[in-house]
């Protein structure tokens, strides 16, 4: 009997090593050239293709898009619209420090890297701090107990052939004003995902094509795309740190204000 388990536990371990030796063996999955600086095309209007008026820019008074709202949830953009008319809409990023959070991390004025790897994909936006992890080796996202709100949320994916496609859940949502999705006002809830296809459409662009999904707050899938475009060889992505030149006080009556060079507001009307 003792010969007989010996030889069991010698096979085992000679098949156990040959799996191995077998996955090592197995080539590294051939991952497309993101190399270099990019920058977002367009201005920070969140889904342009919707946006009225057409040239508009956010933050401006009365510019919207038109996602696939509820009543509900339009009635919420239609109230932060106006409160972008009056001045005294919130963004939550004023508060230095406080992440971009995800769907908003894609739609960024300052420029991104893209760090690519077999395991992990690493978006990293240099108007920060903002770095957005998408896994990529083979895990599914956590199970529903271990997972809990946050700003860019959780994203798993896997490459089709060179597209990056994941999917992204587990995120704040606008629940007490932590995250928008631009200036414009616009917001999700914290029940939104989004599954995302990215790919180098030449040269010179990288496009993502994104599908948001949100039981509370839209009708249907909401379809934005986004592109970045390759900057001059050389450029530079740098740190980024608000608190230095934090240039937006609030004013005691909720008004956002401007601070000149020299540290008073240029705003007309100081309330």
């Amino acid at each position: 009997y003792g010969m007989r388990r010996t030889l069991a536990l010698s096979l085992a371990l000679v098949s156990a090593t040959s799996l191995v030796h077998a996955q090592s063996a197995r080539p590294a999955p051939t991952l497309p050239d993101w190399s270099g600086v990019w920058q977002m095309q367009g201005g920070t209007v969140f889904d342009r293709s919707t946006v009225q008026p057409p040239d508009a820019r956010a933050g401006e008074p009365g510019v919207r898009e038109f996602p696939p709202y509820n009543d509900e949830w339009e009635a919420k953009y239609r109230k932060n619209i106006e409160l972008v008319k009056q001045g005294r809409f919130p963004d939550p990023i004023s508060v230095c420090g406080v992440p971009h959070g995800f769907p908003r991390v894609m739609n960024l004025p300052d420029v991104y890297e893209f760090a690519l790897t077999p395991s992990a994909v690493y978006v990293l936006a240099e108007n920060g701090p903002n770095i957005l992890r998408i896994y990529t080796d083979g895990r599914k996202h956590p199970a529903q107990e271990d997972l809990w709100p946050t700003y860019n949320g959780a994203s798993v994916g896997q490459w089709e052939g060179d597209t990056l496609v994941f999917t992204t859940i587990s995120l704040k949502g606008s629940t007490d004003s932590h995250v928008i999705v631009d200036r414009t006002g616009l917001i999700l809830s914290d029940a939104s995902r989004a599954t995302t296809r990215m790919r180098k459409i030449d040269d010179m662009t990288i496009e993502a094509q994104m599908v948001i999904e949100d039981p509370k707050a839209l009708k249907g899938p909401w379809r934005v795309t986004k592109r970045y475009r390759k900057q001059a060889a050389g450029t530079w992505a740098w740190d980024y740190a608000c608190a230095e030149n934090n240039r937006n006080p609030v004013s005691g009556s909720g008004r956002t204000l401007t601070l000149g060079p020299d540290g008073k507001p240029i705003d007309k009307v100081v309330d």
